[in-house]
This record gives structure tokens, sequence and C-alpha cells, in this order.
């Protein structure tokens, strides 16, 4: 499946224990931060980088929590050992 730099950037972080909180104003979602489970802020999760991978299946919300990679996500993250490529 194709992934884009990015998009493997994100799920590389959400695979390892992170989480996209996601700011709502009513049903429509408005901002998303990726936090790394270190606490730290990923730069280039975009609102339309989220969406992307929200109706791909890589990424699901359960209870209204935080996102998090789903089954589909983490088959499609490639093994590395860090996020420089």
């Amino acid at each position: 499946m194709n992934i884009s730099r990015h998009e493997q950037r994100v799920l590389h972080v959400l695979a390892q224990g992170g989480a996209i909180t996601a700011e709502r104003r009513g049903s429509k979602v408005v901002a998303a931060l990726c936090v790394t489970r270190e606490g730290f802020v990923l730069e280039g999760c975009t609102l339309a980088l989220f969406r992307r991978l929200r109706e791909r299946g890589f990424i699901a919300s359960q209870g209204g929590g935080p996102y998090r990679v789903s089954y589909a996500g983490r088959m499609a993250v490639r093994a590395q050992p860090d996020n420089a490529a």
C-alpha cells in the first residue's frame, strides 16, 4: 500500500504509543495535534494528514478518547529504528 513519508512518520509515532488529540467545534474536527509517548509534539501532523489517515482507517478513536493507530495502521507502517526516513 502506498503511504507518504509524512503518513509513515505519524503512523510510526502512533505505533510506538503516541496519540492524536482532535479539537472539535460541534461535530467537526478543526485541529489535530500528534503527541509522542514522551509528550513531544510532532510538527508534521496537519489536519489534511489527519483526515487522510482517518478516511483510510489507519487511526481510530474509542469512547471519545484520542485517536490511536488501528490494526490496519499497524499493518501499513514499515518497521524503522527511528523517524529519520
